[in-house]
């Protein structure tokens, strides 16, 4: 094997996808079982869904006289399709329309049938994939030509976070409802999922950071990251890499596609 690591920083769940392409793509691209590098998950975030009666009356009764419901990621996507254990058509009389910020999201609408009925919701997404966030899609509903000011949007997201997007529409005169659908729960400096990092070498360790959330928690480890490479999708992640002292910060576009491609073109170095 080789001694390159490689280290994907997702929730564990998302982390498996991720290491099962990522080993994929490698060995099409013929890499042997001797150069294929260690692949390690430190999922530095858990993904706590809410759960609770009150949370689902206030959502379904939001979204009676919603204009617009706004996912945050596929996380809130996911939390919120279990926690109302409906169909997004049976939530209203007509389909609230639906704006997502990029393309792990657009799959997660997908896996719940959303945007495949026949009468389907509409979907707004940024149409250039170098804009999959939340200015990107402020860009796309300013396309819509609304007036702000009659317009009711709920935004599901996670506690904490970015509160960009929620304040523009207010500014714009929209009447904004966000749900927090579930908590981030940092990974215990304790656990045993560090073992590995601490023994890695970090001189030739590339680490796949897709959360500036995650990458300030990572920045209480103490870790030699000034001698480790990041790939970061986003600026904002890519600052905050920078932040907490990593050697060096490459970016690629979103997606887990431009992620492997980017850390293939890490491995040929």
């Amino acid at each position: 094997m080789s001694n390159k690591t490689i280290v994907i920083t997702r929730p564990s769940g998302q982390a498996r996808q991720l290491s099962e392409a990522l080993h994929v793509s490698l060995r099409n691209s013929g890499f042997t079982p001797e150069s294929i590098p260690k692949i390690i998950s430190l999922p530095l975030l858990t993904i706590a869904p809410k759960g609770d009666d009150f949370l689902v009356k206030q959502i379904t009764d939001a979204l009676q006289t919603a204009d617009l419901a706004i996912f945050v990621s596929p996380n809130a996507i996911e939390c919120t399709m279990r926690l109302l254990e409906c169909s997004w058509q049976e939530l209203s009389n007509t389909p609230v329309p639906i704006g997502v910020m990029g393309g792990s999201s657009m799959a997660a609408l997908k896996n719940h049938g959303i945007g495949l009925e026949g009468n389907p919701a509409k979907v707004i997404l940024p149409q250039n994939n170098t804009q999959w966030d939340s200015e990107g899609l402020w860009a796309e509903l300013q396309n819509l030509h609304w007036h702000w000011p009659t317009k009711k949007v709920i935004i599901f997201k996670g506690e904490g976070g970015r509160d960009w997007l929620a304040d523009t529409l207010k500014n714009a005169g929209a009447q904004v409802e966000a749900f927090s659908v579930y908590a981030r729960v940092p990974l215990d400096m304790n656990s045993s999922a560090w073992s590995e990092i601490h023994e890695m070498e970090f001189a030739k360790s590339l680490w796949l950071l897709t959360s500036s959330e995650a990458v300030r928690y990572l920045g209480q480890a103490k870790l030699p990251l000034d001698l480790a490479t990041a790939i970061c999708p986003h600026h904002n992640i890519a600052e905050a890499a920078e932040q907490i002292g990593f050697g060096e910060v490459l970016t690629c576009e979103p997606g887990d596609e431009a992620l492997i491609a980017a850390s293939q073109a890490w491995l040929a170095i």
